[in-house]
C-alpha cells in the first residue's frame, strides 16, 4: 500500500489477514481507498502527508480517519469533508509522522479496572475505598489507567460504594457474579469494551503504586514492532499485572471459570508474553499491614498554619 514503513506491531500493511488498520502516504490514498471498498475488515486509516485534493472519502464512513500533515489548511479542508460525511476523524499538525501518536490512534487499548472484590482479608472495610493521600484507593488505579493513555478505562464493581467513589470519573459496569471469582469480573469488562478496542489492559483496584507512568511504559511495549499478544510489568516473581491482552485472547479470557484470570491464560505459554520492566510498583493491599506499609509511601500533608 506504499512505502512508508512504521514499527507498528507489524502492521505497515500490504494486504494483511484479519481484522487491521493501514498507514499511507497521501499519494496512496486513492489505493488506500480502493482497499477500504475490498476489505470490510480495515476498521481504521492514517494518511500522513495529504493530497491537495480531496477525493470522495465515502468508503471510510463507519470508520476511523487520522490525517497527518504539516498544512492546516489541508488538513482543515479534508476533516471538513470527513466530519460531513459522518466519518470518525483525528488530524495531528505534523510535518513527520509522530509514531507513537500513530500507533496510539491504530491501536486504541482499553483499561479494565477489578475492582469487584470482597476484600475478605480486611476485615471491617471495603479496601478499595481506603484513603491514601487523601483520595480512595480505587481512583488512583483508574486515574493511572486513563491518565497512562488508555482509550477507554472501566471500572467493573459489586458494591455500590465503589461505584460512588468513582463518581463519573470511569465507566462502571456491575458484575452480578462477583462472588465467583476473578475470571466472571474480567469478562464483564472485556463486554463493556468498544469495538475498535484492540488489546485491554487489566489492572487490580487494589494497586495504588501503579502509576500513569508505568501504563504508558507497557502500551509503548505493546504497540512495538513484532510484540506479543500480551505485555506485563516485570515483578519480583516473573510478572505481574497490570497485563495487556490483545483481542486474540480474549476468547480464552472468556473460558475461564472461578478465581482464574490472565496468568492462568499465560501459564507455560512463554511464547505469548513480553515481560518489560516499568516505572512504578505492582503492590496489592491486601491486608491492614499491606496497606499501612504503602500508606507510609505518600508524604504526609502538613496542615495549614492560620495567619
Amino acid at each position: 500500500m506504499g512505502d512508508l514503513d512504521l514499527a507498528v506491531r507489524g502492521r505497515t500493511y500490504r494486504e494483511p489477514d484479519g481484522p487491521h488498520s493501514m498507514v499511507v502516504r497521501g499519494r496512496d490514498l486513492d489505493s488506500a481507498l480502493q482497499h477500504l471498498t475490498a476489505r470490510n475488515d480495515c476498521r481504521s486509516l492514517a494518511v500522513v502527508g495529504l493530497p491537495e485534493q480531496v477525493p470522495d472519502l465515502a468508503p471510510l464512513v463507519g470508520r476511523r480517519l487520522l490525517l497527518v500533515d504539516g498544512d492546516s489548511r489541508r488538513l482543515r479542508d479534508f476533516a471538513e469533508v470527513a466530519i460531513r460525511a459522518g466519518i470518525e476523524v483525528e488530524w495531528i499538525r505534523s510535518a513527520r509522522p509522530p509514531f507513537e501518536r500513530l500507533a496510539a490512534a491504530l491501536l486504541p487499548v482499553g483499561g479494565i479496572i477489578l475492582a469487584a472484590g470482597r476484600s475478605s482479608r480486611m476485615p471491617g472495610s471495603q479496601k478499595l475505598l481506603l484513603d491514601i493521600d487523601g483520595v480512595p484507593m480505587v481512583r488512583h488505579v483508574l486515574e493511572a489507567a486513563s491518565e497512562g493513555g488508555c482509550h477507554q478505562t472501566v471500572v467493573v464493581y459489586a458494591e455500590d460504594d465503589v461505584k460512588r467513589a468513582i463518581n463519573g470519573r470511569a465507566e462502571v459496569v456491575f458484575n452480578p457474579q462477583a462472588q465467583s471469582g476473578m475470571a466472571s469480573s474480567i469478562q464483564v469488562g472485556l463486554r463493556a469494551m468498544r469495538q475498535e478496542i484492540e488489546a485491554a489492559m487489566v489492572i487490580l483496584g487494589d494497586q495504588p503504586l501503579v502509576g500513569s507512568r508505568t501504563v504508558a511504559t507497557l502500551l509503548r511495549a505493546w504497540r512495538r514492532e513484532g510484540s506479543r499478544p500480551a505485555v506485563a510489568a516485570a515483578g519480583a516473581e516473573g510478572w505481574a499485572p497490570p497485563v495487556i491482552l490483545s483481542r486474540e485472547l480474549w476468547g480464552d479470557l472468556f473460558a475461564l471459570t472461578g478465581d482464574a484470570g490472565a496468568r492462568q491464560v499465560l501459564q507455560g505459554r512463554p511464547e505469548l508474553l513480553d515481560v518489560v520492566p516499568a516505572p512504578g510498583r505492582s503492590d496489592d493491599i491486601d491486608t491492614p499491614d499491606d496497606y499501612e506499609k504503602i500508606v507510609r509511601l505518600f508524604p504526609r500533608r502538613r496542615p495549614r498554619q492560620r495567619a
